[in-house]
């Protein structure tokens, strides 16, 4: 597989996986009891950036690694999917 297509993946897979962790362990000023002057109440208590991007990094090569996997080793790839729509033929 080329490098180009590789960082392809990764970088769209990467970005999937960028919005599904975001939310996790979020919690707004409203919750903390502390609002800060001059921002909303549903705006983030502590946004812990580096923890966020730590996480999608590592559950994205692991989801990467399983494709991977799959693909280069045991021979899937988007062939081996079913037609959900039959063919008229």
């Amino acid at each position: 597989m080329p490098a180009l297509t590789i960082v392809a993946i990764y970088f769209i897979l990467w970005w999937t996986v960028l919005f599904i962790v975001l939310p996790l362990g979020y919690r707004s000023q409203r919750e903390e009891g502390e609002v800060t002057l001059g921002t909303v109440e549903s705006a983030p208590a502590r946004f812990r950036g580096g923890r966020v991007i730590l996480l999608t990094t590592v559950i994205s090569a692991a989801i990467y690694l399983a494709y991977h996997l799959a693909s280069v080793y045991f021979g899937f790839g988007i062939g081996s999917i079913p037609n959900i729509i039959p063919s008229f033929k």
